[in-house]
């Protein structure tokens, strides 16, 4: 590790050593690493005897509530006594923590891990690590560094994080190092025909039927270079689909062989549309294209949320994507 990262490694372990009640916190519509590296976080401080609080505004997915059976994760509420320490994961905003953020104001350190490169550090204490591919290494990596023991269970909720958000070690963004832990993982008791059977075996029918209704609207430009698609009101309503059932769907749009950048537009209110957005080539970052919309990410995997009409809405980031084609180095 370079000595700055050890530095602020040390720091955080040292304020974690003078902590006793702590919170640890993640961004809203959580995915496998925002579940499994806050999980893996808490498990391992509650081994080490401290109060832990751990607070998401949104409901754990049904394909990661296996790494939670005791229900640790809750939402938000008052609490009166201050915390000593909270902890925000995988977090690119104090924004995205959603109601949590209200709740963790009485609180001594606000220390923020997390591995996007658009993230405002908004913390005292600061590990933000924009080129590794995923927060749950990044956990995995001050557990090592603590000499705390990695159970079976904290195996799990870390094997999870960091497959989930490499595309199952897929992304070019996976790194030698990024193997390394997930194998050590392994060995350390992480129940991978578990984990598979779970996250990537076990979708529920309305996410099928979702995907039914992605496939049978899905809309290609600019060369098929560009795949888009919407999820609106109705189509959850037909489907029986939740929030939760949306993960991934992107990636069956973005496979296609012309295809270079993958979005999904996402209606969440009538003038509110929630865009996520997916490039295939190293010279088109679609985190400064979502970076045109108050939204980041990183290179290869970028949101927003924006405020408007929703054809306009279209209009506007198929331009922006399409600018950023045309662009690119040749």
């Amino acid at each position: 590790m370079k000595k700055a990262r050890l530095k602020t490694i040390d720091r955080i372990l040292e304020i974690i050593g003078g902590s006793h009640t702590i919170a640890v916190c993640s961004h809203m519509r959580p995915d496998g690493d925002c579940i499994g590296s806050t999980l893996g976080l808490a498990l391992v401080l509650l081994d080490q005897g401290r109060e832990v609080t751990c607070w998401n505004q949104d409901p754990v997915p049904s394909k990661l509530r296996f790494l939670d059976p005791d229900q640790l994760i809750q939402a938000p509420r008052p609490i009166k006594r201050p915390f000593d320490c909270v902890i925000a994961v995988d977090a690119a905003s104090i924004e995205r923590l959603g109601t949590a953020q209200e709740h963790i104001a009485n609180r001594k350190t606000l220390i923020n891990i997390d591995h996007h490169a658009s993230n405002t550090r908004f913390g005292d204490v600061n590990w933000i690590a924009g080129k590794e591919p995923s927060t749950g290494e990044l956990v995995y990596q001050l557990i090592r560094k603590a000499g705390w023991q990695i159970t079976p269970r904290i195996a799990d909720c870390l094997f999870t994080a960091i497959s989930t958000d490499t595309g199952s070690f897929q992304y070019p963004t996976t790194l030698p190092e990024t193997y390394y832990a997930a194998g050590d993982l392994v060995k350390k008791g992480a129940d991978l025909a578990t984990v598979c059977d779970e996250v990537y075996q076990s979708y529920p029918l309305s996410r099928v039927k979702l995907l039914k209704r992605v496939y049978n609207k899905f809309r290609l430009t600019h060369d098929n270079q560009i795949a888009y698609f919407w999820l609106k009101e109705e189509d959850f309503f037909r489907t029986g689909a939740t929030a939760s059932d949306t993960e991934g769907l992107i990636d069956h749009v973005r496979a296609i062989e012309p295809v270079v950048v993958a979005c999904v537009f996402e209606e969440l209110e009538p003038e509110l549309t929630r865009i996520s957005l997916r490039s295939k080539d190293k010279n088109v970052n679609v985190s400064d294209i979502a970076g045109q919309f108050g939204g980041g990410g990183h290179q290869a995997a970028a949101g927003a949320r924006i405020a408007g009409k929703p054809m306009g809405i279209q209009r506007r980031v198929v331009a922006a994507i399409r600018r950023a084609l045309e662009t690119r180095p040749s």
